[in-house]
């Protein structure tokens, strides 16, 4: 992405939030890996969001993103009770769980029959896609920037 869209990828800002304690980001982890798992299986279960063989990832997984916007949110509403707290740290976890899901799942369709190959395919798919729109929200990346870096890469 950074080569694409030719500048570094900035980070959010941290709005003079203390870091989280570690059982915090242990729960905060927990919770996404939980949506995860809870919106894939619905998906499997459904399959509401497969267009022909392509997936509308981003209505199959709406609590995991907003969960993830959550995290990177820098400004609470005025009546809010709590002030923003961005947990960026907690969202990098996220990218590292993601990643290593896209490892397992390729050598696991590599080892499958047919059927099981084709469903560890689609997941693999999904995963991946969830990865980009995760990464796109962890560096603020507007539509414009997100529209260059998927047509570089459909084309590469």
């Amino acid at each position: 992405m950074r080569k694409i869209l030719g500048h570094d990828l900035p980070d959010p800002p941290l709005t003079g939030s203390k870091p989280l304690l570690e059982k915090e980001r242990a729960y905060l982890m927990e919770a996404a890996e939980e949506l995860y798992w809870n919106e894939l299986e619905w998906e499997k279960i459904t399959n509401e969001e497969q267009l022909d063989q392509d997936f509308l990832t981003e209505m199959a997984f709406p609590g995991f993103l907003a969960f993830v916007r959550g995290l990177l949110l820098e400004e609470a509403m005025p009546d809010s009770l709590a002030d923003a707290r961005p947990s960026p740290e907690v969202v990098d976890d996220l990218l590292a769980f993601l990643s290593a899901r896209i490892v397992a799942l390729e050598e696991e369709s590599a080892e499958a029959d047919d059927e099981e190959q084709r469903q560890r395919l689609a997941e693999l798919k999904l995963t991946s896609r969830l990865l980009d729109l995760v990464l796109y929200h962890r560096h603020g990346l507007t539509e414009d920037q997100i529209h260059r870096v998927e047509v570089a890469t459909k084309e590469a």
